[in-house]
């Protein structure tokens, strides 16, 4: 924390006492190793209500809490557990690691910076940063792909899929990880960079430079790493809510021809926990989206300069990214029922709420997202 020294007392008072004065900029606080990644753009603008430090430093302290708990609980329970430790979960174990280690590799980091009110760790540690939360990040929207994949060839194909093994999800996840490793490590390389944000308390992708060769490689990634996937997903799911459609719609019909109230009740009711868990699965995707696409907005907004981004502005791109990592242990914790069972076994003062043993739940082969009858896998 030597580095921390170098804002000092003096530029401290300039800080706090000219807030007033039109020769106030962000980037007066950057530590002078750091202004050569400090794009030309931030120097228009004043400096930032300290208050907005303080703030973001409490929202990403809670939402690192929240997630190393949570995805630390997921994590446990899901490993120890043996009825959970099936081929598709490992992929539900995988996006709860690569959110977990997101916010150790960024929360404590972003906790020092906003105290300081700058980036306090030097250049190195800046293209560390931006590279481990653009690693992690495609990471667990690539695992998001697998568990959507993994789903539609169970319930879409059926018997014509080939089930999913222990050392195919190893290989799944095996790639994903090359995959994002490969995309996120361009930037040391020379193919664009990881700078200062406009706040300056956190790093990313430099999205204002005017090189369009650098440009070019915030979207190409974008497409390998946002609107592909993207695609993938949209299209496996609609395959599957319209095969569970398709599948209760002929139930229906057949319980009517025999004149009786269901067919196969119990398969009625996993039939209805897949659209369910299946309906949980979408929501959580559109989650991820909706954490990314601010970070997205911001960067094409530099790209193509349809908007002027304002420090302030860049606060929101981290709060929504960082907001990720949490969602998913909790939308598991309610939507899992094996799930729920071994944490109310495990760790009974989590658990939430009760827990049936029976019918779909005993018969259900559970996954990261959705749940498939032992019918369907037969």
């Amino acid at each position: 924390m030597e580095s921390a020294a170098l804002i000092g007392e003096p530029q401290m008072a300039a800080r706090w006492g000219g807030l007033g004065f039109s020769n106030q900029t962000v980037v007066d606080m950057v530590l002078p190793e750091m202004l050569p990644w400090v794009d030309p753009h931030w120097y228009q603008f004043p400096p930032m209500n300290p208050l907005w430090h303080g703030i973001l430093g409490f929202v990403i302290g809670i939402l690192g809490f929240i997630s190393w708990a949570g995805n630390g609980v997921v994590i446990y329970v899901f490993s120890t557990t043996k009825t959970l430790r099936t081929p598709s979960n490992l992929l539900v174990v995988n996006l709860a690691f690569s959110d977990f280690l997101m916010m150790i590799a960024m929360c404590p980091l972003m906790l020092i910076n906003c105290y300081y009110e700058t980036w306090v760790f030097g250049p190195l540690m800046c293209q560390i940063y931006g590279l481990t939360g653009s690693l992690f990040g495609c990471t667990s929207i690539w695992t998001m792909v697998t568990i959507a994949l993994d789903r539609y060839n169970v319930i879409v194909r059926g018997l014509a899929g080939t089930p999913m093994t222990i050392k195919k999800a190893l290989l799944w996840i095996s790639l994903v990880w090359i995959h994002a490793l490969i995309w996120t490590a361009f930037p040391m390389f020379g193919w664009n960079r990881y700078v200062p944000e406009g706040n300056m308390t956190a790093c990313g992708t430099d999205y204002l430079n005017k090189d369009w060769f650098h440009r070019s490689y915030i979207l190409i990634y974008s497409l390998f790493c946002y609107w592909g996937p993207l695609l993938v997903i949209i299209y496996s799911y609609f395959f599957i809510v319209q095969a569970v459609a398709d599948h209760e719609k002929q139930m229906r019909e057949q319980a009517k021809k025999m004149n009786v109230a269901s067919l196969r009740s119990t398969e009625a009711q996993n039939t209805s926990a897949e659209c369910k868990l299946a309906k949980i699965a979408l929501m959580t995707i559109s989650l991820w989206f909706m954490a990314w696409t601010p970070y997205l907005i911001i960067n094409f907004s530099g790209i193509f300069e349809t908007m002027t981004i304002s420090p302030l502005f860049t606060i929101w791109g981290s709060l929504f990214a960082k907001a990720n990592a949490v969602y998913n242990p909790i939308v598991y914790g309610i939507s899992h029922p094996r799930y729920r069972a071994a944490l109310s076994e495990k760790l009974p003062f989590l658990a939430c709420g009760g827990v049936s043993s029976s019918g779909s739940d005993a018969q259900s082969q559970a996954s990261g997202v959705t749940a498939v009858s032992t019918d369907e896998k037969a």
